[in-house]
């Protein structure tokens, strides 16, 4: 059956509901009206976005303004008949297209294999039996049966609740978990208050449900946001800025540099075909042909390390936007935090426990006045355990190698921390059958348990709730062993204040005798004994504060946007040793300051609670108005929009939406903090990486243009062809600069202040380096050139010694390029292995080159003597010297300043 998204479902009464959808609610649908129906609305999945396929993939690689320069040199060659020269030519941009094809394939299919991890099941009635399909067979009128812990599978609506809350928070943003019941709603009833609503992706955190399919797939509400995601386009990175400007600045100088080339020799009377010959060999030299190659490359490895600290890069040029990140904005449960409540603090009997451990794992010890103490010798702490045990509906589940809970996490905390002193929920709830409760409601802000204790052969009713709500039933407490004792009120309230200010919330617990096997509501409005409270927290995480001090050292500030309570979010921000963590702002005192007011108040404040999700748009874009460079967390479908508009927008991959993880440039898979903190560090390595990269190829493309610029303007031969120039620049950017890629992080890396976003990649200081070693070069291989001229050698000769003057030349460099500030021994000679394994190999290929004759033939090479070598590694020795000498000035120069 055709999907009508505009249908108002919540405001159907369950008859018309049913009528329309043509279901019985006795049994379901049948398997033959499913499978029709499935065939017509499709599978219950999102439509990925459409990408390119693998043709129009292969032919963007072809799509760049130095490109089209080699693919011109190429097509003329190839009609002048200089076939060697036009075959390799483009067999370059080939490898070239190649590599970058491979590697956007590669990333692709790691976007779909993230797009493939949601895949849930459905307990539905079919046929009148009750089965479990997979959640994309589902279809338009299914009966769906839901429980705690399930995810939805899809748009549902309700038909019969019991107790039912549901976390919407990826749809909506609400921090705590929505009430549900069946009731028809008015047609005006906006999203948010749909209470006879269930929608896809949302996770039932208590309760049970009878409830109809009414969208699946694209037409869900998720799929709608979805769509509207998928439209917007993505944010420009600086480096694909950068890289941008960068080539068509460089386009322009090659044209400019090889038409004045030609002018100028056939102006000088030369042959128009050779001088046409001169300014491809101009142009070809100018032009690095690597660079593409390296860039993606680099950017590759950067990948595959960030894969394997956790974080999935989705688009490449994002990885060196880490480096620049100015403010990292995070969410604070499950990624500061544990996202597993833990009891710190009981307090029975009038005294105070501390609990150790954090987590669900049941390791932990008490403590008192800092002493170890045994819980089996406390009775009054026992029972109040006990009541935490047994007043609770969650499991603690032992599996393989770690510990698992079923139901809501507060009471999850109770039964770890029953654990911890010795009680184990099988045994305990064995020698207390429960016999009936009273489920949590909101008005009257408890759950109570009826159980009969076998040993005793006694019936008690355990309560637990808020403090003002128990401490009103009871006229009474047990004091430390378990005897009657007066009720200190005022003392309790002043000790919940002083745990809750520490951010902890606080649960009081409190029993009575009872006589039947069922318990009313007015069987427990008097007559209590106050059994005590426990204090829990979701604890940070360990490595969140040392990851947080690490950005502190970088200059990376760091804000927590929660819409968890300001004291809570203060008490953990305290905790992780954030700056100005004396203040929260709320959400509603963000609403009332005016534009002035509110980029400053975001660019001093660290901590953001009670945050609603379009909130979080508000401040990535105030940030940015401030010059800040931010990584967002988020994962919410509400959090996707703020998650476009960051410079990284960071998606959690264990409890994220896949509309985040789509709007998302990062993917944490482990969602937590230290993982965003690695990332930066990896990101700020790549760039590191890149620039050395660039700072090593462009002074062969230089030193290459200016010998056929001083060639032509002396009127002498060429001292290296098109075909050598394809040689040197291919097989030394393949063996030699992609072997910086490999360069290990340099140390106090993560002590740099951000890079400025605005800073173009070549400095001042580097433009100068460029300059510097293409003159040496330049100096080198036409000296070198004339001399051996001058010494009666043959042209061929001459033009080897030019080639080899400019690959060991860069040989040399290299070891200069692996840190651009210190020397090669400062960063280690061998901390990269693969720079002496691309240098062996490049020398051996050169050897080959000069004296091979299949390699004469092909490059117009020519054997050369001891003489002409001591002399080509003199030059080369001498650019590593000057070098090292410029380094050695621009530290001591730094340090003055």
């Amino acid at each position: 059956m055709k999907q009508n998204p505009q249908t108002l479902w919540h405001n159907l009464a369950p008859e018309q509901l049913l009528s329309q959808l043509d279901v019985q609610l006795g049994a379901g649908l049948s398997s033959q009206t499913a499978q029709s129906r499935l065939e017509e609305a499709g599978p219950n999945r999102l439509t990925p976005p459409r990408g390119k396929g693998p043709l129009l993939l292969l032919l963007s690689q072809f799509h760049q303004p130095l490109i089209y320069i080699l693919l011109f040199s190429a097509a003329t060659t190839a009609f002048l008949e200089e076939w060697a020269d036009s075959s390799v030519i483009f067999g370059v941009v080939l490898v070239n297209a190649i590599i970058g094809f491979i590697q956007e394939a590669n990333a692709l299919k790691a976007i779909n294999a993230l797009a493939q991890t949601l895949n849930i099941s459905a307990n539905v009635l079919r046929d009148g039996q009750r089965r479990t399909i997979a959640a994309a067979d589902l279809v338009p009128g299914d009966l769906v049966y839901l429980q705690s812990g399930d995810k939805v599978p899809a748009d549902l609506r309700l038909l019969q609740t019991r107790e039912l809350k549901i976390d919407e928070a990826a749809l909506t943003g609400e921090s705590v978990p929505a009430q549900k019941q069946a009731q028809t709603l008015p047609a005006a009833t906006l999203l948010a208050d749909r209470i006879n609503m269930a929608y896809s992706s949302t996770l039932v955190s208590y309760g049970s449900a009878l409830a109809v399919v009414v969208s699946t797939g694209d037409n869900t509400e998720i799929g709608r946001i979805n769509r509207l995601i998928a439209a917007a386009e993505p944010l420009e990175t600086p480096l694909t800025r950068k890289m941008s400007q960068f080539s068509q600045l460089l386009l322009w100088a090659i044209v400019a540099c090889a038409a004045l080339t030609f002018a100028v020799g056939v102006w000088r009377g030369e042959s128009a075909l050779d001088m046409f010959m001169a300014a491809v060999a101009l142009a070809v030299g100018a032009i690095p042909e690597g660079l593409p190659a390296a860039l993606t490359i680099t950017l590759a490895i950067g990948v595959s390390r960030m894969a394997k600290r956790n974080a999935i890069i989705r688009k490449l040029p994002a990885v060196e936007t880490l480096g620049s990140t100015t403010v990292i904005c995070s969410d604070k449960t499950g990624t500061l935090t544990q996202n597993q409540m833990t009891v710190q603090f009981v307090y029975a009997g009038g005294e105070q426990f501390a609990v150790s451990g954090s987590g669900y794992t049941p390791d932990g010890e008490f403590q008192a006045a800092g002493q170890p103490v045994d819980p089996q010798q406390k009775p009054a702490l026992l029972e109040c355990l006990k009541a935490g045990l047994l007043c609770n509906d969650a499991r603690l589940i032992a599996d393989v190698d770690s510990w698992r809970i079923e139901g809501d996490p507060t009471e999850a905390a109770l039964l770890v921390s029953a654990h911890k002193a010795g009680l184990h929920q099988a045994s305990v709830s064995n020698g207390h059958p429960r016999l009936d409760a009273i489920p949590f409601e909101s008005q009257y802000q408890f759950m109570a348990t009826l159980h009969h204790n076998l040993a005793l052969d006694e019936r008690h009713v355990y309560l637990k709730g808020s403090l003002e709500s128990l401490l009103d039933r009871c006229d009474s407490a047990f004091s430390a062993d378990l005897q009657p004792a007066p009720l200190d009120k005022p003392q309790l309230q002043r000790q919940a204040e002083i745990l809750a200010a520490q951010g902890l919330r606080i649960l009081a617990f409190a029993r009575t005798d009872h006589g039947d096997d069922a318990v009313a509501h007015s069987e427990v409005r008097s007559g209590l004994t106050f059994l005590g409270l426990q204090a829990m927290i979701d604890p940070p995480r360990p490595e969140a504060a040392r990851a947080i001090a690490a950005c502190y050292r970088a200059g990376i500030a760091v804000k927590m946007i929660t819409g968890d309570h300001p004291v809570t979010a203060l008490a953990i921000a305290k905790q992780l040793g954030m700056r100005h963590s004396d203040q929260a702002i709320t959400g509603s005192e963000l609403a009332n300051y005016d534009e002035a007011d509110y980029l400053n108040q975001v660019d001093r404040c660290s901590v953001y609670a009670r945050i609603a999700p379009e909130q979080k748009l508000l401040l990535v874009r105030a940030l940015q108005a401030k010059g800040h460079v931010v990584a967002m967390t988020g994962d919410g479908v509400n959090d996707a929009p703020a998650l476009r508009q960051a410079n990284i927008g960071v998606a959690m991959g264990l409890g994220g939406t896949e509309v985040a993880k789509e709007a998302a440039a990062m993917v944490l898979t482990d969602d937590h903090f230290a993982t965003i903190e690695a990332a930066v560090e990896e990101g700020r390595g790549v760039f590191d990486n890149l620039v050395k990269f660039i700072a090593w190829t462009l002074p062969t493309n230089l030193g290459e243009g200016l010998v056929i610029t001083a060639a032509v303007f002396a009127n002498v031969a060429l001292p290296i062809t098109p075909l050598q120039i394809l040689w040197i620049n291919m097989t030394t950017a393949v063996l030699l600069g992609l072997m910086l890629a490999f360069e290990p992080k340099e140390p106090g890396l993560m002590n740099r202040q951000p890079r400025n976003p605005e800073q173009p990649i070549l400095t001042r200081h580097l433009l100068f380096r460029i300059c510097l070693v293409g003159v040496l070069l330049l100096a080198g291989a036409f000296g070198l050139f004339e001399w051996e001229l001058m010494q009666q050698g043959t042209l061929a000769k001459a033009r080897t010694v030019s080639v080899n003057v400019f690959v060991f030349g860069e040989l040399f460099y290299l070891f200069n390029c692996r840190s651009l500030r210190y020397s090669m021994f400062k960063v280690g000679v061998f901390s990269n292995p693969w720079v002496l394994v691309g240098v062996s190999a490049m020398i051996a290929l050169q050897l080959l080159f000069t004296y091979w004759p299949v390699m004469q033939q092909l490059f117009g090479s020519a054997a050369i003597g001891q003489d002409e070598w001591l002399l080509i590694l003199a030059v080369s020795l001498a650019i590593y010297a000057i070098v090292g000498l410029e380094k050695l000035m621009l530290r001591r120069f730094g340090k003055r300043r």
